[in-house]
Parts: C-alpha cells; structure tokens; sequence
C-alpha cells in the first residue's frame, strides 16, 4: 500500500482539517494543518473576493513549504444586510473577534428582522497549489438565520444558520449530516473530482 500524501491545509482551525480529512480520505491523502508548521504564521487575507483571499493562503503555504497545498475561505451573506458579512465573516465584529462575538453582531444586526426576510446562504471557495497547477471549486448552501443560536457542535455561525429544509442547524448535526449538504462540502466534493486523476496516477 502506498504511503498517504501529504497535502497542507492553510489554517489553524482544527474542525476545516477534520471536516476536509473525512471527505477527501479516498484520495489516499493525509491533510495537515498549519500547527505543523509554526513559521508561516498568520497569513493577511487582502482579498476582495473569496477566491481571491483562497489562492493568497494556498500560494502563501505552498511556497513556504514546497508540499500540495488547499486552502478555502467562506463566507455568510445575509440578504437583509446586503450581503455582509461575506468576505470580512470571520472577523465581522473585529480582527480578533471569537465565533460568538460574531453571532452575537450578526443577530444585533438582524433585531426586528422577521424570519422571512432571513435568509441567507454560506458560500466556500476552495483552492489547490502545487507548482504546476491551480485549481479551485465552489459550493453554496441555501438557508435562514435563526433567532437564537441552536446545538453545540461545529463552529463558526453554524449555530444560528438552518439550511434549507432542514430542521437543525448546522450545530445540531453531526459531522456526517453536515458533510452531506454543507457549502464546503459540496465545495470539496467538486475540487475531489479535480484532483482524483492527480492523485490516482502517482498512487499507481
């Protein structure tokens, strides 16, 4: 059996590296996450667009370690304001804002909003570097903001966020249902597809 590939995941958040290990396991691919690798430290997203915030952390990282490299970035729109946060999400209430400091923002922010007028989508754009190629996908998944925050899993705003015929939050899912309809999901199932002809020739 042929050794795993290591492939680098531009961050420090432990729940992207599990979440991306378990979709991406049938590449025979090991993804590791920056904790490894201390010198790279924070890389600055000046990006405008999720892609382009995506390809800064996934160029950055394979440069500094020469190894495969994914990275994504996603972002909520909230239709009722405009479509924020979108790309400032994880850092909504400030560079150093925590998730809930951002939930709490965003659900000030939707005071006196009815559940009609809720609605929201999350959207993650994933790229992969390797030197001689660049690849990105994307996936969106359609829902509301909930009124007040549900279930204690997953992270980021995935407590007040109920997809689409759905009846829990992202929260109140396990890993596996959140893994069959989330936007990163739906993303790496796409770069998945990208990268298998890669990966499955040098495993021969």
């Amino acid at each position: 059996m042929s050794q795993r590939r290591k492939v680098i995941l531009a961050t420090h958040n432990t729940h992207k590296q599990k979440e991306m290990n378990a979709l991406l396991d049938s590449l025979g691919v090991n993804i590791i996450g920056l904790d490894e690798y201390p010198q790279i430290g924070d890389i600055e997203e000046t990006g405008t667009t999720l892609i382009e915030n995506s390809f800064i952390k996934a160029r950055a990282v394979y440069k500094s370690t020469g190894l495969p490299s994914l990275a994504d970035d996603t972002g909520l729109e909230v239709d009722a304001l405009d479509g924020a946060p979108g790309v400032y999400s994880a850092r909504y209430a400030g560079e150093d804002a925590s998730f809930l400091d951002n939930i709490e923002k965003l659900l000030r922010n939707l005071e006196g909003v009815s559940e009609v007028n809720r609605t929201a989508r999350f959207r993650t754009v994933v790229t992969f570097v390797d030197g001689s190629r660049e690849l990105h996908s994307e996936g969106i998944v359609e829902g509301i903001i909930t009124a007040d925050q549900k279930g204690s899993g997953g992270f980021g705003y995935d407590p007040i966020f109920l997809p689409r015929d759905s009846q829990s939050t992202f929260s109140e899912m396990t890993q596996m249902e959140k893994n069959k309809i989330s936007h990163r999901a739906k993303a790496l199932i796409k770069m998945k597809k990208l990268l298998e002809p890669y990966f499955k020739k040098e495993n021969i």
